[in-house]
């Protein structure tokens, strides 16, 4: 038989356990909503859940000679060097972003090929460093 302070510490002990199971879920369901991993050209071709119209991020290299840029938006094309999307972004473009570099591109999927970006995101290596820190390091050197 159980004791009523043995009972009153059991009560305590599963309310305590149920509280934090119920906020694990609850942040759980949350993250998984809000959460946006980025794909390649080619998981987005061979994805079928994938579906047009919605909200992802894409990540691979800008294609060389893709970059084309007008008044209002800049259009070129992000690759994986096995699939190719075409991505047309209007706003200020990073100053990382250029041709043969790393980028990812957050925007609505307009079909398998054509991607509206929102957001461009430039990515570089651990060897990266900013124009005017060179300058300035080539001028410290003379």
């Amino acid at each position: 038989m159980l004791t009523k302070k043995i009972k009153t510490r059991l009560l305590f002990l599963v309310s305590i356990i149920l509280i934090t199971l119920s906020f694990l879920i609850f942040i759980y369901l949350n993250l998984k909503q809000n959460i946006l991993y980025f794909k390649t050209p080619s998981e987005i071709f061979t994805n079928t859940t994938i579906e047009a119209s919605s909200m992802i991020r894409v990540g691979g290299m800008v294609k060389k000679d893709s970059i084309q840029q007008n008044n209002k938006e800049i259009r070129f094309i992000l690759t994986d060097y096995k699939k190719e999307l075409i991505v047309v972004y209007s706003g200020t473009v990073p100053n990382l972003f250029s041709e043969e570099q790393g980028a990812v591109v957050e925007g609505i999927l307009n079909d398998k090929k054509y991607l509206i970006a929102d957001r461009i995101l430039a990515k570089h290596d651990e060897n990266y460093m900013p124009p005017q820190m060179k300058k300035i390091l080539k001028e410290n050197a003379k």
